[in-house]
């Protein structure tokens, strides 16, 4: 069973910047892809982005497009959300979770599995 927690959240101004981390216990991190997800308050989860096993390909919801970058760290078992110029429409817990398909977007919500606790993000105005 993988477990993952999610750290790097906070608080911080519209325009700046956070890194959030996402790291895994249990094997074979390199063996499957890796997503995030925000959820805001009232709001249903939504998928943020996505990288595949290698690293080589990525996804992105077009709202968060040009602005946050994902990448993940196979010998570190962790991936990372590098978020920039953040919104206030940004602020939301954000999840990380693993899916084993491929492609791993577009998926189901129903196809990631093992999510973590969550790590909230607030931006101010």
């Amino acid at each position: 069973q993988v477990q993952l927690v999610e750290s790097g959240g906070g608080l911080v101004q519209t325009g700046g910047s956070l890194r959030l981390a996402c790291a895994a216990s249990g094997r074979a991190f390199g063996s499957y892809s890796m997503g995030w997800f925000r959820q805001a308050p009232g709001k249903e989860r939504e998928f943020v982005s996505a990288i595949n096993w290698s690293g080589g390909t990525t996804y992105y919801a077009d709202s968060v497009k040009g602005r946050f970058t994902i990448s993940r760290d196979n010998a570190k078992t962790t991936v990372y959300l590098q978020m920039n110029s953040l919104k206030p429409e940004d602020t939301a817990v954000y999840y990380c979770a693993l899916t084993y398909y491929t492609p791993p977007h577009p998926r189901p919500m129903g196809d990631w599995g093992s999510w973590g606790q969550g790590t909230q993000v607030t931006v101010s105005s």
